[in-house]
């Protein structure tokens, strides 16, 4: 597990895990049910904290205590270790070494204040990971769902009337804070209260007055770049407060949103805020930017699925006849996603056309001439360059014409209004390829497999990059060591299987994956880095065990068809 996944929106505590199997015995409470617990890990090695975090749930058969570790110094180390690593909790199955849990193991866990839990022989570890995988993605459905519910009545708020108002309304009533909207010259513009977040919240947002907070919004309307400023104000519901700026493309402060709780927030409360910012600032630039903002603030909300998750026959209607006015075509025509990069931006920003940037005007046009080019009003600027939605099949003359000013398009395949987002998100998967290989490429003519979607210029630079500290060593070493590692993920991580497949001990196997992963700096204990170098390895060739033929002799790269196919993602046994 990472560092991300531990903050990941839903999470499942101890006590919630132990409510789902009633059939286990808490020998010693350790008061820490309601923490949040990372994961169930099985091992039976005498020292397994070197391969755990925080927060696990560790269970064992007992083999550690088996013959002289059965012995209360080894036992309480062993314990002593468990706390010190931040273990959760410690399962100890009755089978088949012991019919009891050993009294010194008992008396160790009371000693160091660690749960200690019995595990019925009819219970197989497998079944309390996979208990608690249902129970976090159970939990997480569930807070996506609530995500989903709250991102639709945003975009409700958006389309309203008054939506500067009625979108700091559903903000507070989703999340546990007072909202106040201020403009750039520094007066409140909305306020927003949430009177079922206790007594005092309602009043909160009118103490903290736009005078008490001079000082924050000084700061932050004075900076620069994203940003938050926080402070704290000894009122109800004001603990903490949080300024967040509302920026031009340019980076002008146009205003800034302030609110006010009792709590750090989640963060999936912290997901709805981040969507609220972008949608308030997105308004602001369409109230101060001139005719051009509603077009991007059409085409942001319609590349995501929140724009067109909910609402009326009549309301959808109204997006789908906008959407065709802004691209010259009718509410029943196909449309297709661009998304542009600059092939040398070094290159473009000397050239006359969308890519020169003349101070005062560059951005506005780029936009205008891209608005040309596509036929379309739905163009709308990105980190990467910009995406547009079109009606055009951007044909070969017009690709041509493109990237003779320096650029290179993602050209998405027919979509309807309703796969706008989807079709988004398609073309991004396919940004790097054309960032890396410099060509425009065409989702219609993509394989859409992982070497497909990398390319041998990805695959290269993913294998090198991973695998650079194997591919360092001297060639015997190196040879091993990948050949080793290859097998051991093709056999998803089994012991066994890999000394079979190897024709090592399988503690030779262990001793070496070990080595291998301090080399690379990975924990192959975690799917991601797993799947990652199962990927990599696809793109290096062992010819007849002589080594990688790679350029430096160093190691080769195989192309997407010569690397061995992928399989399935691997899992210790």
């Amino acid at each position: 597990m990472t560092a991300e996944d531990s903050e990941r929106l839903g999470f499942v505590t101890l006590s919630q895990f132990l409510r789902q199997l009633p059939a286990l015995s808490v020998l010693h409470d350790g008061g820490n049910g309601d923490q949040r617990l990372r994961w169930v890990e099985p091992s039976e090695l005498g020292d397994p904290t070197p391969y755990l975090l925080d927060g696990e749930f560790l269970l064992t058969a007992g083999m550690p205590f088996v013959g002289d570790g059965g012995g209360e110094q080894p036992v309480d180390a062993y314990v002593r270790r468990l706390v010190e690593a931040g273990v959760s909790a410690l399962g100890f199955g009755l089978e088949p070494y012991f019919e009891a849990v050993p009294a010194a193991v008992v008396r160790a866990c009371r000693q160091h204040n660690l749960t200690l839990v019995a595990i019925p022989g009819d219970i197989p570890f497998a079944a309390l990971g996979l208990e608690f995988s249902r129970l976090l993605e159970s939990d997480n459905a569930r807070i996506f769902r609530q995500l989903a519910d709250t991102n639709r009545q945003l975009m409700r708020a958006v389309l309203s009337a008054r939506p500067e108002h009625e979108l700091l309304a559903a903000l507070v009533q989703r999340v546990p804070v007072w909202a106040m909207l201020v403009g750039a010259d520094g007066r409140v513009r909305a306020r927003g209260s949430g009177s079922s977040h206790g007594p005092d919240a309602e009043g909160s947002a009118a103490r903290v007055d736009s005078a008490v907070l001079q000082p924050l919004l000084t700061r932050l309307l004075a900076g620069s770049g994203p940003r938050v400023e926080m402070d704290s104000f000894d009122v109800a519901g004001s603990s903490l407060v949080v300024g967040y700026p509302l920026r031009s493309t340019r980076d002008a402060n146009l205003g800034a949103l302030v609110l006010g709780t009792n709590a750090p927030l989640t963060p999936a409360q912290n997901s709805v805020v981040s969507t609220a910012v972008g949608l308030l600032e997105l308004l602001v630039r369409q109230r101060t930017s001139g005719s051009l903002a509603p077009s991007q603030l059409a085409t942001a909300l319609l590349l995501h699925p929140e724009s067109v998750a909910s609402g009326t026959a009549r309301q959808v209607n109204g997006l789908k006849d906008l959407l065709a006015q802004s691209i010259s075509s009718t509410r029943s025509g196909h449309l297709r996603v661009i998304q542009g990069v600059r092939a040398d931006p070094a290159a473009v920003s000397a050239r006359a056309a969308p890519g020169q940037r003349r101070p005062g005007e560059g951005p506005v046009r780029e936009l205008l001439e891209w608005r040309r080019l596509f036929d379309t009003k739905l163009v709308e600027h990105t980190d990467y360059g910009f995406a547009a939605i079109t009606r055009l099949k951007v044909d070969e003359a017009l690709l041509a014409e493109v990237e003779r000013l320096g650029w290179r398009l993602v050209i998405g395949s027919d979509t309807e209004f309703t796969s706008l987002a989807e079709a988004y998100q398609l073309a991004s998967s396919l940004r790097n390829r054309v960032m890396t290989s410099r060509r425009s490429v065409r989702e219609e003519d993509i394989t859409w497999s992982v070497a497909g979607l990398l390319g041998s210029e990805a695959g290269t630079m993913l294998a090198g990059r991973l695998l650079a500290p194997l591919l360092a060593l001297e060639p015997e070493r190196r040879d091993n060591s990948l050949g080793i590692l290859r097998a051991w993920l093709g056999e998803n991580g089994s012991w066994d299987a890999t000394s079979k497949a190897t024709g090592l001990h399988r503690n030779s196997v262990r001793r070496q994956i070990g080595v291998i992963a301090e080399l690379l700096g990975q924990d192959l204990n975690q799917a991601q880095a797993r799947a990652e170098l199962w990927i990599a390895l696809q793109y290096i060739t062992l010819h007849d065990q002589g080594g990688p033929d790679m350029p430096g002799a160093a190691a080769a790269v195989a192309s997407p068809e010569t690397a061995a196919p992928a399989g399935q993602m691997p899992q210790e046994r």
